[in-house]
């Protein structure tokens, strides 16, 4: 979705043309497939980090494009809204030698754009939803400045044929009644609110399945053990209101193509798979194209010639359907390779929160894909989409189903079993000691403290509401605490909730 738009209009001969080409492209990659030449080195990780800016107030700042000027770092760039940022990570093996590297670069990039961003009268925050968002932030006009961002938009719209509803029911505060939101909105700007970090794994071919069969198995456990999203439009909603409200405000069916079971563009999934194709043809054979955009590579004649082609028009319509778990084909220096990329987490709260999430899902990922009997043989894939969901809302007081262990929650699902499976994983990818106790002991302690950035941010709001605060009072109160602490850099279950 990084590609230009330089079109205002697309004719039905410009979505017959794209069609029969992603269609070639998905039938090169069939060939390849079949035929080798991929990437086979160790694998490679690479992060992404979604960013919120605020100003004084704490509202957010609609200054991407000034901040990202003071910054000047090809590493970051635009995201949906005027609000965000995105840094994009520089890639690398996932062995021993680069958790240090990685966390040392990430606070020094990070300190170094907060500074810049100052500079802008704006300031970073790491959070998965900003809670001072209100609905004039939803509004058109405050799309980034890129033409491919309003053609999305418009497109969504136009296949929706009306309004996007938000329509969510959350967990009670503490002391309090459950609350709703109903909220019509007239642009994709409320996905805006849903700031993620996403983690990639280069693997190859062989290996594609089952890490894509494993990171779907984790991603209950994932939200639940990483929920900082609580808040949206003023509501106590969700732990991980991200997963609701990200679906919902990119969904491009009116009500009857739900009744029909119509497939939403943001999407869990419905079966295991046994190669990347699966999931490549059902994005061809499911969902019409948003942006049919065509290149002009005949991608066989790509291969004929030796050389990798790009499949622009495959890979943009992927970049249109967000699946949770996305499968990412793409080229460097000339040599092809697959990613499975994770997009269940959000963004914050701090650095060793986030590196302990990333070790967590690459740790228990790896020793998932080396057991004699994968544990996606012993469950049902709805099984698994049902733990997404209770993760995302309930955090710590969900129920997971786990083959052996039966309905049991998430941090005695992690402590008995994941959390030594992640260590197992991450000795076998070489990680040494030290790095894996730093990283997974964050985890240990905060399964033990049952303490997540939601719980964090619900217990502060709701003890400020208890003092007689007003809710825009109490959220703005808890998010300069919380980017106070995230500033100090302790992991969040080290946090004091006044």
């Amino acid at each position: 979705m990084g590609q230009d738009i330089t079109t205002d209009a697309f004719s039905q001969e410009d979505r017959q043309r794209y069609r029969q080409k992603v269609q070639r492209c998905l039938d090169a990659l069939e060939r390849m497939l079949n035929e080798g030449g991929f990437a086979e080195s160790p694998p490679w990780m690479g992060l992404e980090i979604e960013l919120s800016l605020v100003d004084s107030s704490l509202r957010p700042a609609m200054l991407n494009t000034t901040v990202l000027e003071k910054i000047d770092d090809p590493s970051y760039t635009t995201e949906l809204g005027q609000h965000n940022l995105e840094l994009n990570v520089r890639p690398r093996p996932l062995r021993g030698d680069q958790s240090p590297d990685l966390e040392t670069e990430l606070r020094a990039t990070l300190a170094d754009a907060g500074e810049k961003a100052q500079d802008a009268g704006a300031t970073l925050v790491m959070i998965g939803t900003l809670p001072t968002l209100r609905g004039e932030h939803f509004q058109s006009k405050w799309l980034s400045q890129s033409p491919r961002y309003r053609k999305l938009n418009d497109q969504i719209f136009a296949a929706r044929g009306e309004e996007m509803l938000l329509n969510m029911e959350g967990t009670a505060l503490p002391g309090q009644r459950v609350e709703r939101l109903r909220s019509l909105q007239d642009s994709i700007l409320a996905e805006s609110a849903c700031t993620s970090a996403q983690l990639h794994l280069q693997v190859p071919p062989d290996k594609f399945a089952p890490n894509w069969n494993a990171a779907q198995c984790l991603a209950g456990v994932q939200v639940a053990l990483a929920a900082n999203s609580p808040f949206l439009l003023r509501k106590a909603l969700w732990h991980e209101t991200r997963i609701p409200l990200f679906q919902q405000a990119t969904d491009t069916r009116p009500q009857e193509l739900k009744n029909q079971g119509v497939r939403p563009r943001v999407w869990f999934g419905e079966r295991w798979i046994t190669s990347i194709f699966d999931l490549f043809e059902e994005n061809v054979r499911y969902f019409p194209p948003l942006l049919p955009l065509l290149d002009d590579e005949d991608p066989k004649e790509a291969l004929d010639s030796g050389r990798a082609p790009r499949l622009a028009e495959l890979r943009l319509h992927n970049g249109t359907i967000w699946r949770w778990n996305r499968p990412v084909y793409d080229v460097m220096d000339g040599v092809p390779h697959l990613r499975v990329e994770n997009r269940v987490l959000p963004s914050g709260p701090t650095v060793i929160d986030l590196m302990a999430n990333a070790a967590f899902f690459y740790g228990a990922q790896r020793a998932l894909t080396n057991e004699e009997r994968p544990v996606w043989t012993q469950m049902s894939f709805q099984a698994a989409e049902e733990n997404l969901y209770s993760g995302a809302r309930h955090a710590f007081d969900a129920q997971l189903y786990w083959p052996g262990m039966g309905w049991i929650p998430p941090d005695e699902l992690v402590l008995r079993k994941l959390l030594p499976m992640a260590h197992d994983g991450l000795a076998d990818c070489g990680v040494p000691d030290f790095w894996r106790e730093r990283y997974l002991g964050v985890i240990e302690q905060r399964c033990l403290a049952r303490r997540t950035g939601s719980t964090w941010q619900r217990a502060v709001v709701a003890r400020l509401e208890s003092r007689g605060l007003d809710r825009d009072a109490a959220l703005t109160g808890m998010l300069r605490r919380y980017i106070e602490l995230s500033g100090e850099g302790e992991p969040v279950h080290t946090w004091p909730e006044h």
